[in-house]
């Protein structure tokens, strides 16, 4: 198993050679590849005394953690949700439906009263890009971004990255396929800048209009032609299609869409032998992907669902001014 940073020499531990001194998780386009490791190591710590049979830390105990989800979410509300109960923290879900936001209230006035109630921490999901980093410069305590519009979805990039690494090691020269619709995907962002920055090979494919050339400039290659895309490719991550961002007409059904892109077995057939199959969910099954792939063997599917539990441990951890050595130490 391969942690970036973590380099046993001769001692029990070797700490990463840096410090976390972010408050915030806004984005990972702003993270720095040791920053990213830091975030990878602290969670594969956690994951080894989970391993173990421990299921709770004093990490944020006394802290009060507020999942602000203007959006609807299950995996990740309920993993940030799992995270801050496994630190420690209390934890209050708050949604649209039942808040105030509902009556005309503000975003600024909304987490202001939060914080006002004593909140230590909130974390946001929002429809308008940009929003946590409104908030960061409003509030004097953390804020972590749990997808803002189309723009970033960062703990999900690191997960997404997480997963890669413990299946293929290094991924400095890996092939890596982003398939589906990229250009309304918050994750198809935060997984290109985490995978770019740690030295994959990235090819994005999809249709022209959810697959625009403009996305060279952040580093990935833009095909339209889906064998020539998945040839050797050694992970294939599928995309849901973003209707709630979605102007009409930007491909003529889902039928279409499926019979030209979505991942069958056929399809699956181009790919190296081995080739991780991974999925962000919610999946429509039957559209972007098949259930006897999303179920397959070498689906991991299901394994970016746990490890987004243990990242996101990580992520609170260190933004709530924790350090990897407090975690590795343990471990």
């Amino acid at each position: 198993m391969y942690f970036p940073l973590y380099r046993p020499a001769g001692r029990r531990h070797c700490f990463p050679p840096m410090s976390w001194n972010r408050r915030h998780l806004l984005t990972i386009e702003e993270l720095s590849v040791a920053e990213i490791g830091l975030i990878h190591t602290t969670a594969a710590a956690f994951k080894k005394i989970l391993a173990r049979g421990e299921k709770s830390f004093s990490a944020l105990r006394g802290k009060t953690i507020v999942n602000l989800f203007l959006e609807p979410s299950t995996r990740t509300r309920l993993a940030f949700e799992m995270a801050a109960r496994r630190l420690s923290a209390d934890v209050i879900a708050f949604d649209a439906a039942s808040s105030s936001t509902t009556k005309g209230e503000t975003l600024r006035d909304t987490a202001q009263n939060i914080r006002a109630l004593g909140a230590d921490m909130i974390i946001l999901r929002h429809a308008a890009a940009g929003s946590p980093l409104y908030l960061s410069r409003l509030l004097d305590i953390p804020v972590i971004n749990a997808g803002d519009g189309a723009h970033e979805h960062p703990t999900q990039g690191l997960l997404d990255t997480f997963t890669m690494q413990e299946h293929l090691g290094s991924l400095r020269g890996r092939k890596v396929v982003i398939l589906g619709d990229i250009l309304f995907s918050r994750v198809a962002r935060s997984n290109i800048h985490a995978l770019t920055k740690l030295g994959a090979v990235v090819t994005i494919v999809g249709p022209s209009t959810l697959v625009p050339p403009w996305f060279t400039a952040l580093g990935v290659t833009v095909s339209h032609d889906l064998r020539s895309a998945l040839a050797d490719a050694e992970v294939v991550m599928l995309l849901r299609i973003q209707h709630e961002r979605q102007m009409a007409g930007m491909f003529p059904s889902l039928g279409e869409y499926t019979g030209m892109f979505g991942l069958n077995k056929t399809r699956a057939g181009w790919l190296k032998p081995g080739a991780l199959i991974m999925h962000p969910g919610p999946i429509n099954r039957g559209v972007e992907i098949d259930s006897e792939l999303a179920d397959g063997a070498n689906s991991v599917i299901l394994e970016q669902v746990t490890n987004g539990i243990v990242v996101r441990m990580a992520v609170l951890h260190l933004c709530a001014g924790g350090q990897p050595e407090d975690v590795i130490t343990a471990a």
